[in-house]
C-alpha cells in the first residue's frame, strides 16, 4: 500500500440533513507523514543510529526549537513520570517503523527479552504502541491485541481473519467487542506478531497506535448511512480521522507521544449512541450560515483520580476543518500537557490549568489560517429525544432493507462464533458488521424478504439473540481479572450471573443499563450507567477481606447526559444481588416476581 492510499471501508451514502447544504464527504485532508525505509519520520527527532540534522544517536532528551514529536521542553526535563522516561529511552514506534526490527525482536526467546529492564519495558510498555498488551499477571507470555476499527465498521473477511488468529490459541484465544466499537483479540504470542500484523494489513486492518499515549479508536454512529433518522453519516469522518492519526496505517509519529491517551467521537444521531460527553474531543453536528459543520466539545474522560464530562470549546468547524482542528487540538495537548503525575495528565487537567479561553487561543494558533469560528447556535441534535433501541429488527433508510441488532453477552466471542457471524453477514447482508459501544453487533443491509430466515439461524436462537432478556440489553462489562492485571475482580461472568439471578427475582418494564468495571480505571464506564459496579476489595460481615464493588447510581446518556454518583461503597460481591433487587424496586419500578405470581 502506498503512503497516500486509503483503506477502503464501504459505508452507504447519506442523504443531506433537511434544510442545509447537501452533505459532502471531507474533501481536504492533511497529507499523512511519509515514513522513509530507514524508519525516520519527516520532521521528527532522529532514531538512535540514524542521522538527521547532525544528530546521530538520541540517548539524551533533545530539545528542539519547535514543540515537535520527541521534543522534551525544558520544564519537563525533571519530574517526568516513569512512562515518559521509557519513551525517551527508546522510541516505541521503532519496532514498527524500522525494516525488520519487529521480526528480529519477535524471534528472540521471550524469557531472554524479559530478563532485562529494557526488555521488560519493551514487553510491558512499548509494545502497546503496536496495540499489544502483555498479560503478565494472568497469561504470562501472551498478549491482548487491540485494533483500530473506525466507526465500528468491519467486514466478513476481517472477522474471519481475526477468528483464524485466535483459533490457534485454543482456550487462551478469544475476542471481545469493546466500549469503543472495537475488536480486541486474546492469546497472542510474540513470535506470531509479525505475521499477524501482515495479515491485518492484507484485510485492511491495523493495531498500530491503539494503546498507551495514543489516540483511541474514533467512535461514530453504529447506524451510519442506514439510519432513517440520522443527522449525518459519521463514517467518512471517523475513517478520515483514523487514517490521519495512523498515517494511513504507516504510522504518524506526530501523535504517538501524547501525555496520555485521547478519545474522539463524531456524532451523527439524536440518540447520541456515540457517548460524546466522555470523549476528549466530540464533534456535534451544527449548521452555521447555511453551512453544515460541527460544534466541538472537549475534555471528557474517566480516570481513578477524576471523571469529567466534556465541555464546549466555543468553536464551530466546517466539514473541511474536521481534520485540521483535530490536529490543532492534539498539538496543543501534546506540546503543553504536563508529563508528571499520570493521574493528572489527561487533556482536561491542561484545560483547567490554562483556562478554556487560553486553551482555545493555543488551538487557534495551530489552525492552518489561525482562525477558529465561535460555536453555532444551530445545533442539529434534538434536545428532547427518546433514545431508540437498535437491538432487534429495524427498517433502514434504504427501501426494502433492514438491519438486525444482536446482543453479544458482555462482548465476549469465540472463533467459531466469529466465523458464523461472518457467514451470516455474507449470506443475508453485504458482508458488513457494525460494532457498538455497548459491546453488541449489528448486521446491516438485509433484504426484508430474508429477515425471517436470518432470525431462525441457530446463532440467533442461542447466545446472540436479537431479543435478549430486558435486563441483559444494557449489560456492559470490562475484561476483568480473568485477563487484565489491573482488574481487582472478575467482571464478565459475574455480570452475567448477577443479572440472571436478579432477573429471576424481579420484573422490569424497561431496560436498565448496568455496567461492570474491574478497577477505578473504569473501562466499563460505570459512571454513565443507570447502575454501575466498580471492583474493589472490601470486608464481609465477619471482617474477612473479599472481592467487592463500589456501586454508582444515576448515570445518564443522551441529550440529558450526566455522570452517576457513588451510591454505596465496598459491597461484598456475594451481597450484590439483593442490593440490585432493592435498587431496581426503589428506583426503576421493578416488581418482585413472587408478588406478580401471587396476584395472578
Amino acid at each position: 500500500m502506498s503512503s497516500s492510499s486509503f483503506v477502503s471501508i464501504r459505508c452507504l451514502p447519506s442523504t443531506s440533513p433537511p434544510g442545509i447544504h447537501p452533505h459532502r464527504r471531507p474533501s481536504i485532508l492533511p497529507t499523512p507523514h511519509s515514513v522513509s525505509t530507514s524508519g525516520t519520520s519527516l520532521g521528527t527527532t532522529a532514531h538512535p543510529g540514524s542521522s538527521v540534522g547532525g544528530i546521530v544517536d538520541r540517548t539524551e532528551p533533545r530539545v528542539e526549537e519547535r514543540d515537535g514529536y520527541w521534543a522534551l521542553k525544558e520544564k519537563f526535563r525533571s519530574g517526568i513520570n516513569p512512562q515518559e522516561k521509557i519513551k525517551l529511552e527508546k522510541d516505541p514506534m521503532r519496532l514498527f517503523l524500522e525494516d525488520g526490527a519487529l521480526e528480529e525482536f519477535a524471534a528472540i526467546p521471550f524469557e531472554e527479552i524479559d530478563g532485562s529492564k529494557a526488555g521488560k519495558d519493551d514487553i510491558d510498555v512499548r509494545l502497546k504502541w503496536l496495540g499489544l498488551f502483555h498479560r503478565r499477571k494472568h497469561q504470562y507470555g501472551r498478549f491482548m491485541m487491540r485494533l483500530k476499527l473506525p466507526n465500528g465498521v468491519t467486514t466478513s473477511a476481517q472477522t474471519r481473519y481475526l477468528a483464524s488468529v485466535i483459533r490457534k490459541y485454543g482456550k487462551d484465544g478469544c475476542a471481545d467487542v469493546t466500549t469503543r466499537q472495537n475488536w480486541q483479540i486474546r492469546g497472542v504470542v510474540l513470535p506470531d506478531v509479525p505475521g499477524i500484523i501482515k495479515g491485518l494489513a492484507e484485510v485492511g486492518l491495523t493495531s498500530l497506535q491503539s494503546g498507551m499515549d495514543n489516540v483511541r479508536n474514533p467512535v461514530g454512529n453504529p447506524l451510519a448511512g442506514i439510519d432513517p433518522e440520522e443527522i449525518v453519516d459519521t463514517c467518512p469522518y471517523t475513517i478520515s480521522l483514523s487514517q490521519f492519526i495512523t498515517g494511513n496505517l504507516h504510522g504518524n509519529t506526530d501523535f504517538t507521544n501524547l501525555p496520555r491517551k485521547w478519545n474522539v467521537a463524531v456524532v451523527g444521531s439524536h440518540d447520541l449512541y456515540e457517548h460524546p460527553h466522555i470523549n476528549d474531543l466530540a464533534y456535534m453536528p451544527a449548521v452555521k450560515d447555511g453551512v453544515f459543520g460541527f460544534n466541538l466539545l472537549v475534555g471528557g474522560f474517566f480516570s481513578p483520580k477524576r471523571c469529567e464530562e466534556a465541555i464546549p470549546l466555543d468553536a464551530w468547524v466546517s466539514e473541511d476543518d474536521v481534520i485540521p482542528v483535530c490536529k490543532a487540538i492534539l498539538e496543543a495537548y501534546r506540546d503543553l500537557g504536563t508529563r508528571g503525575n499520570r493521574q493528572k495528565t489527561r487533556m482536561m487537567w491542561l484545560i483547567d490549568e490554562m483556562g478554556m479561553d487560553a486553551f482555545r487561543v493555543e488551538v487557534v494558533k495551530r489552525m492552518p489560517r489561525q482562525v477558529l469560528e465561535r460555536a453555532s447556535p444551530g445545533d442539529l441534535v434534538q434536545k428532547k429525544w427518546e433514545r431508540r433501541e437498535y437491538l432487534g429488527v429495524h427498517p433502514q433508510k434504504q427501501e426494502g432493507l433492514s438491519f438486525v441488532g444482536l446482543h453479544i453477552p458482555v462482548g465476549r466471542i469465540q472463533a467459531d462464533e466469529m466465523d458464523e457471524l461472518a457467514r451470516l453477514a455474507d449470506e443475508y447482508g453485504t458482508s458488513e458488521l457494525r460494532l457498538t459501544v455497548e459491546q453488541n453487533i449489528i448486521i446491516p443491509n438485509i433484504d426484508n424478504s430474508r429477515v425471517e430466515a436470518l432470525l431462525k439461524e441457530p446463532l440467533l436462537q442461542g447466545r446472540f439473540s436479537p431479543e435478549p432478556p430486558i435486563l441483559m440489553k444494557g449489560l456492559v462489562a470490562c475484561t476483568g481479572n480473568q485477563f487484565c492485571g489491573q482488574a481487582i475482580i472478575e467482571t464478565k461472568a459475574r455480570a452475567l450471573k448477577v443479572t440472571e439471578e436478579v432477573g429471576r427475582l424481579v420484573s422490569v418494564d424497561r431496560p436498565v443499563r448496568m455496567h461492570w468495571t474491574g478497577c477505578p480505571n473504569s473501562c466499563g464506564q460505570v459512571q454513565v450507567a443507570d447502575i454501575g459496579f466498580m471492583g474493589c476489595m472490601t470486608r464481609d460481615e465477619n471482617g474477612k477481606t473479599c472481592e467487592g464493588v463500589d456501586v454508582f447510581l444515576g448515570g445518564r446518556i443522551g441529550s440529558d447526559s450526566h455522570l452517576g454518583e457513588l451510591y454505596k461503597k465496598g459491597v461484598p460481591c456475594k451481597d450484590v444481588v439483593p442490593l440490585v433487587k432493592k435498587i431496581l424496586i426503589e428506583h426503576f419500578g421493578a416488581v418482585p416476581r413472587e408478588r406478580e405470581e401471587s396476584e395472578e
